[in-house]
């Protein structure tokens, strides 16, 4: 099952897709839902974000290789950080480069799409908790990185969060593979099988820190190859089983006298 969430009729919609066809789904996703008989093309709609979530749980260091290029240690436990949601953009929205840095890079990453409300889960119930996987693209101002105490500010600006194209549940999350690719060139080439820290401990860890609700996401951490992007550049992150999420990176708009 993959879905999708986009504009039908001038208002966001969600339907399943198969190939280039979708097909509306009428009701909420995260309770009750049916698809219709209503198919549109793929390539004759504006694709969204495919949820709307109210956080981003972030996990930091999450393969071995990234935290050595990172400088830093395997952590014995996730390193944990926020995104917030007005960072969220779609597939084929423009990330922002922001005026205030000098260095934004590239993070591409699996993203756990909760499905119902999750507090105090244990792992081994985790999976009922989780709809599907997206691609999302961890974008970090990594020279406020370097200077923050924390990593809030680096991670936070508009547009500093695209997700997507779909939310899937075609992938083993444990065992699936990862790149990213900047104007066509793969900078990272991993499997989610080196994961420190698996997605159902994750959910479950998680959980017992903060409640949980549909649409939020937890993402899950970059392979090594990160790498810095320029206004002009195209970046794409594609994981096998979900699809590919392509971004191209703007300067910020121009402030105009009124």
């Amino acid at each position: 099952m993959k879905i999708i969430r986009f504009m039908y009729d001038g208002a966001p919609s969600y339907g399943f897709l198969n190939g280039e066809t979708i097909r509306k789904i009428d009701g909420d996703i995260f309770k009750y839902c049916y698809q219709t008989d209503r198919t549109v093309n793929i390539n004759d709609v504006k694709i969204l974000p495919p949820c709307e979530p109210t956080k981003i749980v972030a996990v930091g260091l999450n393969y071995a290789l990234h935290a050595d290029e990172m400088g830093d240690k395997i952590p014995d436990y996730p390193a944990l950080f926020l995104k917030p949601s007005s960072a969220v953009i779609g597939h084929g929205d423009e990330i922002i480069y922001p005026e205030m840095s000098k260095q934004v890079d590239y993070e591409a990453e699996l993203a756990i799409v909760i499905g119902r409300k999750a507090e105090n889960v244990e792992e081994s119930e985790s999976e009922k908790y989780i709809l599907g996987y997206t691609c999302l693209n961890d974008v970090t101002a990594r020279d406020l990185q370097k200077v923050d105490s924390q990593w809030m500010r680096a991670k936070s600006f508009n547009t500093f969060a695209p997700i997507g194209p779909v939310i899937s549940d075609e992938l083993d999350p444990n065992n699936a593979k990862i790149c990213s690719r900047l104007n066509g060139e793969v900078k990272q080439s991993s499997n989610t099988s080196n994961f420190i820290f698996k997605p159902n401990y994750l959910v479950s860890t998680i959980s017992k820190i903060m409640t949980l609700y549909p649409g939020d996401i937890i993402t899950t951490g970059t392979p090594s190859g990160i790498g810095a992007m320029n206004v002009g550049d195209v970046i794409e992150i594609e994981i096998d089983g979900i699809g590919t999420l392509k971004n191209t990176v703007a300067a910020p708009p121009k402030n105009t006298e009124r």
